[in-house]
C-alpha cells in the first residue's frame, strides 16, 4: 500500500497525488483487435471503477481526484477508453458505439477479474454506465451516477432553457450556425464559451488532470457519438433514453448534480424518481464537476455512501439507504 503521509491536500480541499504510479497496469485487446490500457491502484475487495466523461477524453481528469479513495480503503480501476490516452488511437467511425464501448467496459472488468463493482460514471460514462448495467446488471454492487442524465431529448429540452438566457439574438445567431454546420465562426464560439463558463467550469480554472484531458481529446468521437459542443446534440446519442428502463436498477444508487449543470438538476430529478431508493445530491455552487468545485462536501458525500453498501453486504440482496443524501 502507498505511504498515506505522501497524500497531498490542494488549497481546495481535495487530496490529490499527481504522480501516483498504478499498482498494475494492463494492455487489453478488445474484439475489435485494438487494446485499450488500463490502471489498478490500491488492493482489497471493495473496487470503484470509474468511468470518465467525453467521449473521446483520456481518463486523467476524473482518475486523479478519485485516487484519494485508496486512502479510504478502495481498490480504484480506471481505464483510457479506446481512441485515448494511451490506448489505440483507430480512425474506423464504426468504432463509435454505445455498444461497442458496453463490450470494452465490460473486457476491461473481465480482464481485472472483477465479479462486482461500486460503478462510478460521470456525464458520457454514466450514459455508458446505465446502458451497461443494464446489460451486465450483475457486476453492479453499487452505483454513482455524476453530472449526467438518462433522457437526452430531456436534456436537450435543458440546454435550449439554458441557451434562452442569452437573449433570443444570440440563440438566433448560434442556430443560423448550426444550421450551416458553421461550429468554428468566431461569434458562435464565443457563445458556446460563455456557456461553458456558465455550465462546464463555473468555479474553477482548469487543474492540471483535466489541462492533460483536453490535450488528449479525440474531437472526431464526441462529434459522432454527442456532435460539436455540450450545447447541440448531432450525434447518435441524440434521442437516447433509458428511464424507463432505470426501474431495473435494484442496487444502491447515488445521483450526483451540480446547481449550474449543463446536464441540470431536473435531470437528476428524473433519474432518482425513476429509480426506488435512490440517494441524490445536487451541489450548490457546482456545475460539470463537483469534485474539483466543492470537493471536500463531494469527498464527504461518495465516501460515506460507498462505505454504507459495501460489496460483500450488496451480495446477498440490495441495500436501501437508510438516510437519504438529500439536496444542497
Amino acid at each position: 500500500m502507498h505511504d498515506p503521509q505522501k497524500w497531498e491536500e490542494t488549497a481546495g480541499g481535495f487530496l490529490v497525488w499527481e504522480n501516483l504510479e498504478p499498482d498494475e497496469t494492463r494492455r487489453i485487446t478488445l474484439e475489435s483487435g485494438h487494446q485499450v490500457v488500463a490502471y489498478s491502484y490500491g488492493e482489497g475487495d471493495e473496487t470503484v471503477f470509474l468511468l470518465n466523461g467525453g467521449p473521446g477524453l483520456p481518463c486523467d481528469y476524473l482518475r486523479d481526484p478519485h485516487l484519494p479513495l485508496v486512502k479510504e480503503g478502495f481498490r480504484v480501476v480506471v481505464h483510457d477508453q479506446l481512441g485515448t490516452g494511451a490506448s489505440d488511437h483507430p480512425r474506423d467511425p464504426s468504432l463509435w458505439t454505445m455498444a461497442r464501448y458496453v463490450a470494452e467496459v465490460e473486457a476491461v472488468l473481465s480482464a481485472f477479474d472483477l465479479d462486482r463493482v461500486h460503478f462510478l460514471g460521470h456525464s458520457w460514462g454514466g450514459w455508458c454506465g446505465i446502458e451497461y448495467a443494464l446489460t451486465h446488471p450483475k457486476r453492479i454492487a453499487s452505483m454513482v451516477l455524476a453530472n449526467t442524465a438518462a433522457d437526452i431529448p430531456h436534456l436537450r429540452s435543458e440546454i435550449g432553457r439554458l441557451r434562452s438566457a442569452l437573449g433570443p439574438e444570440t440563440v438566433a445567431m448560434m442556430q443560423c450556425f448550426e444550421a450551416e454546420e458553421r461550429y468554428d465562426h468566431p461569434a458562435y464560439k464565443a457563445a458556446v464559451d460563455l456557456l461553458d463558463h456558465r455550465h462546464i467550469r463555473r468555479t474553477f480554472k482548469r487543474p492540471a488532470p483535466v489541462k492533460r484531458s483536453k490535450v488528449g481529446f479525440n474531437e472526431p468521437i464526441f462529434m459522432a457519438i454527442q456532435g460539436p459542443n455540450e450545447y447541440c446534440y448531432t450525434g447518435s446519442i441524440s434521442d437516447w433514453n433509458r428511464v424507463s428502463d432505470l426501474a431495473r436498477f435494484d442496487w444502491p444508487v447515488l445521483i450526483v448534480g451540480g446547481r449550474h449543470d449543463v446536464l441540470t438538476p431536473a435531470c437528476a430529478a428524473k433519474m432518482h424518481h425513476a429509480i426506488a431508493g435512490s440517494e441524490i445530491k445536487i451541489f450548490p455552487a457546482s456545475s460539470h464537476s463537483p469534485f474539483y468545485e466543492e470537493p471536500e462536501a463531494y469527498r464527504t458525500t461518495l465516501v460515506d455512501f460507498l462505505k454504507r453498501h459495501p460489496i460483500g453486504a450488496s451480495a446477498t440482496g440490495p441495500a436501501r439507504p437508510s438516510v437519504p443524501a438529500g439536496v444542497g
